[in-house]
Parts: structure tokens; C-alpha cells; sequence
């Protein structure tokens, strides 16, 4: 049985549901566990899993997740206990409250308490309803237990005058859209794209491209990007796959109508030869929680309902 940290207790509330429940953090994971604590208390937007089952997730305001190595490893977490939380690779705080279906490696951090298995129970049929149906935006909070809530995204910091002037922007906007839809994805979100993206009028079509686009724009590429740098990898070799991988999709994705994303990247590629790597790792990592934001709120607003006559034969219409 994993040892509890003494004193790492957490509660993870969603105010709008009138729920909170307790975790102990233990020592599966202390690098991990450490990168949660210190980066408390903070406020995301709560989603849910939309092929993987009984699973809650959220984009954790904690840049070092993307790279904090771990000790242990389950190596399929559909055998972990309900609730079980973990941190992820993937910028997430992630919670198993049921059955599962995808065969994924996860590196737990903690357990949430079984007096509080019921809530847990409850806010995750009600985050299911919301994401897939209702679309009301529930908003997680995580904190000490006992302590305050509140939030704040972090901001790196770069000695280039031009990449400190772009890490400032990414976090004004991030903070902008952390916890409100982007105007960008709302409006395409309704049909209103100035480029006129999706033929003959479709709109669905462009959900789909930009929601398929940003989603490994973030995870794959700029958390690949952060985890070599950390990982030493030359910057000659850095700066080439930094091009290789970000400038196309950021372009599509502009057209698509995510505009500003797009003019990150032009400011990114164009001052990307004179950073050193203490910089290089600074924005790209900025970089990386602002489009894993857009793609946490692409999940919330896409129509998921438009699918629902479509079901899986000899399927329960559960998860």
C-alpha cells in the first residue's frame, strides 16, 4: 500500500455542483505530488473523458508536469482503484471513479477518500451530462485542505526582450480565456468563421479539423518540445524540429479561425533563432498551457450530441 504524505491533503471542489472531495496525496510519485502541491490552490475548467470511460480530467496550471519524471508507473490503469488520482505528461489532473476502457499507462499521485466515493460518484455523472449534453461549464477547484482556493496562471520568465514581450501576451490571453470561452472558438463554435472554412457552409466539418489539430499541437508537439529540451537535447536540433513540427498546424488552425494562436506561432518562429534554451524552454512551455487551454475548451464546446443516434452495437449506452 502506498504511504500517505503526511499533511498532503487536497479537495477538489466544483462549486456548481455543491460538491468537494478529499485526497490523499501519497509517495507513489513524490516529484509529481510536489509539483501538485506547490502549484495549489488553482481553478480549471473540469471535463470528463469522452472515449475512455469513467474519468475525470482537467488541464493543470503546472508547466513542469509536462516533464517531472516518475517513480512509479501503473502500466494499465483501467486495475487502478476508484479513485485513484493521478498527474499526467499531458498537463492533466486526471480521477478514475469507474470503469475504464482504454489499456493506458497513468502515474497515480494520490487516493481520493472512500467516505468521499459517493460525491465523487455524483460529480462525475453530472460533468458527463455537462460536457456531453448540457454544455454548462463546471469549473473544478483544487486546494489544501483546510485552506483557501483561488487561482493564478504562472508566468516563465526569458531574458530575450522580444521572447519575454511574447511569454507576457500568451499569459494575458491565457488568463483570459482560462476559465471563459475563447471568442475565437465560441464564434466558430456558432458558425461564424471569416475565412468561410467548411465547404458549401458546413460547419462541423471545421469543429472537427480544428478540435483534431490542436489537441496534438499541444500534447505532441510543444510537449515534446519542452520534455527535449529538459531533456538536453542540442538546440541546433531543437530549433529544427521546433519548425518542423508547429508552424503547419498553427496556420491550418488560424484559417480555421484561432487567429491568435497563429500569431503566437509567427512571433515564436521569428525570434526562435535567438533564444537559448532557459528561453526556448520558457515559451514553449507557455506555449504549451495556452493550447492545451483551447483544447480543453474545444472538448466543452464541441457538439457531442450530434452523434448520438450512432451507437455501438451490443454496447450499454453508458460511458
Amino acid at each position: 500500500m502506498p504511504e500517505k504524505l503526511p499533511g498532503r491533503q487536497i479537495e477538489i471542489s466544483w462549486p456548481d455542483l455543491g460538491i468537494t472531495v478529499t485526497a490523499d496525496l501519497d509517495d507513489r510519485n513524490p516529484a509529481l505530488a510536489d509539483a501538485l502541491w506547490e502549484s495549489l490552490p488553482y481553478q480549471s475548467l473540469q471535463g470528463h473523458a469522452l472515449i475512455a470511460g469513467e474519468h475525470l480530467y482537467h488541464v493543470a496550471p503546472i508547466p513542469t508536469l509536462l516533464h517531472t519524471p516518475h517513480a512509479t508507473r501503473i502500466p494499465d490503469r483501467r486495475e487502478a482503484p476508484n479513485g485513484t488520482v493521478f498527474c499526467s505528461g499531458l498537463q492533466h489532473l486526471g480521477i478514475k471513479y469507474g470503469t475504464l476502457t482504454e489499456p493506458m499507462p497513468a502515474t497515480p499521485v494520490g487516493q481520493i477518500r472512500e467516505a468521499d466515493m459517493p460525491a465523487l460518484l455524483e460529480a462525475g455523472a453530472a460533468i458527463w451530462d455537462a460536457v456531453y449534453s448540457t454544455k454548462k461549464q463546471i469549473v473544478a477547484e483544487v486546494r489544501r485542505a483546510g485552506e483557501p482556493g483561488g487561482h493564478r496562471i504562472p508566468m516563465l520568465h526569458a531574458t530575450n526582450t522580444d521572447a519575454s514581450r511574447l511569454i507576457a501576451d500568451i499569459v494575458a490571453e491565457t488568463e483570459k480565456i482560462w476559465l471563459a470561452p475563447p471568442v475565437e472558438l465560441d464564434d466558430l463554435h456558432q458558425g461564424i468563421i471569416p475565412s468561410q472554412a467548411g465547404n458549401f457552409g458546413t460547419v462541423l466539418p471545421t469543429l472537427l479539423f480544428v478540435n483534431g489539430e490542436t489537441r496534438p499541437l499541444g500534447y505532441a508537439a510543444y510537449g515534446g518540445l519542452v520534455r527535449a529540451a529538459v531533456q538536453g537535447m542540442p538546440m541546433d536540433s531543437l530549433v529544427h524540429m521546433t519548425r518542423l513540427l508547429v508552424g503547419v498546424p498553427a496556420e491550418f488552425l488560424g484559417y480555421c479561425g484561432l487567429e491568435k494562436l497563429w500569431a503566437f506561432t509567427q512571433r515564436f518562429l521569428a525570434v526562435l533563432d535567438d533564444l537559448d534554451r532557459d528561453d526556448f524552454y520558457a515559451v514553449t512551455s507557455q506555449m504549451a498551457l495556452y493550447i492545451n487551454c483551447l483544447g480543453g475548451w474545444n472538448l466543452q464546446l464541441y457538439p457531442w450530441e450530434t452523434g448520438d443516434h450512432l451507437r455501438q452495437q451490443g454496447a450499454h449506452a453508458g460511458v
